[in-house]
């Protein structure tokens, strides 16, 4: 642990009795003294209170930037609004993801961007290369934090006035807590916020939405069950460098300019697998992203073989999430499966621990999102 990197929450962490492990390169909370369990249901309930400052914030400065962006991602950027923000990801020339990201219109053209931890290093790389005609600056005297649950706003608005945003809505706030960047999202399926705030503030910051009765900290144990439970993905897991959007199930990501026909079509890296994905009937063989619904109790996780018979011989597909989810009450897993298996309610089989468990496709997400749009 003596080699890692610490947020600027990390003494908080300590005090607040959390249990911490590696992730990404960084110490991180896994769970406070409340529990994965409760964390979760007070989270769905209530607010639960993260510290995502691992991420990596980068600010893209010119005029363009969302013209120059767009050829490193197959998003639609210059028809993002001022004060808005869009998912996107980085693909490389055969397709794959590179990363997944989250990307604001800020300011003057100007793109607030935000990368996973496990790969801010390479992103920025691939953006101060890729990029020709804007200044890739990483902002790194910043916190992030994410106040995530139905109890959000209430919350938050005691501190700066967020009411009137709507889902995916971003703004600026003065504060006592110094200039707030805040977006209506996050990563749980609940109404919610992310905050960026001033390193040397974010411990006073936290500790004044900590002192209100709706929150309480909560841990990378449920975020990972809130995520799996509203559908979202865990780059590392459900998505890699090998795995197309079409193959993921996110083509919704990609916006009509972007696609075959459309005005900027294509001109992206891998534009010439995807464009040929989205523009032609599905290989039935070709992997799909799916819900999975395991029929016992227990979970089937990432790693688990699928076959499509209890005596196939041969495996169909991969779990790459899968935990108990608290809300829902039963095993939930996200894998691959062909095309050809890929229906809603399609009995399936998974090897845990030596033994065929059976499980059914089911549609995701698991928990309807509860976003204020």
């Amino acid at each position: 642990m003596a080699d890692l990197k610490t947020t600027p929450l990390h003494a908080l962490h300590r005090e607040l009795g959390a249990k911490m492990v590696p992730f990404a390169g960084y110490e991180m909370p896994v769970q406070y003294p409340m529990g994965v369990m409760k964390e979760h249901l007070h989270t769905r309930a209530a607010a639960g209170l993260f510290d995502v400052s691992h991420m990596g914030q980068v600010m893209l400065e010119s005029e363009n930037a969302a013209l120059d962006l767009e050829r490193l991602v197959p998003q639609s950027l210059v028809g993002l609004k001022d004060r808005r923000q869009r998912y996107a990801f980085f693909t490389n020339e055969s397709g794959g993801i590179m990363d997944d990201l989250m990307v604001a219109r800020a300011r003057d053209g100007h793109l607030f961007v935000v990368v996973n931890a496990a790969c801010k290093d390479a992103d920025i790389a691939h953006m101060k290369a890729g990029l020709q005609n804007s200044d890739v600056v990483v902002i790194t005297d910043r916190a992030l934090l994410a106040l995530q649950g139905p109890l959000a706003e209430v919350a938050l608005n005691r501190i700066i006035p967020v009411a009137e945003m709507a889902f995916m809505d971003i703004a600026t706030f003065p504060s006592d807590y110094g200039n707030l960047w805040v977006s209506r999202s996050g990563y749980s399926g609940e109404d919610g916020f992310e905050i960026s705030v001033q390193a040397d503030r974010a411990e006073a910051f936290a500790r004044a939405l900590l002192a209100m009765e709706e929150v309480e900290p909560v841990g990378l144990g449920a975020r990972d069950s809130l995520r799996l439970e509203a559908g979202l993905c865990l780059y590392g897991n459900d998505l890699d460098e090998t795995t197309d959007p079409v193959q993921a199930n996110l083509t919704w990501a990609i916006q009509k300019a972007r696609k075959p026909g459309g005005e900027r079509a294509g001109g992206y890296p891998g534009e010439h697998v995807i464009s040929a994905k989205l523009a032609n009937a599905p290989d039935p063989e070709d992997r799909r992203r799916v819900g999975i619904h395991p029929e016992g109790r227990a979970p089937m996780r990432d790693g688990v073989v699928l076959y499509e018979a209890e005596d196939a011989a041969d495996p169909v597909g991969i779990v790459t999430s899968g935990a108990f989810g608290p809300t829902v009450g039963h095993p939930i897993s996200m894998g691959y499966l062909p095309q050809r298996l890929s229906t809603t309610g399609t009995r399936i089989w998974g090897d845990v621990r030596g033994k065929r468990m059976p499980a059914r496709v089911t549609d995701l997400p698991f928990r309807p999102s509860t976003y204020k749009r």
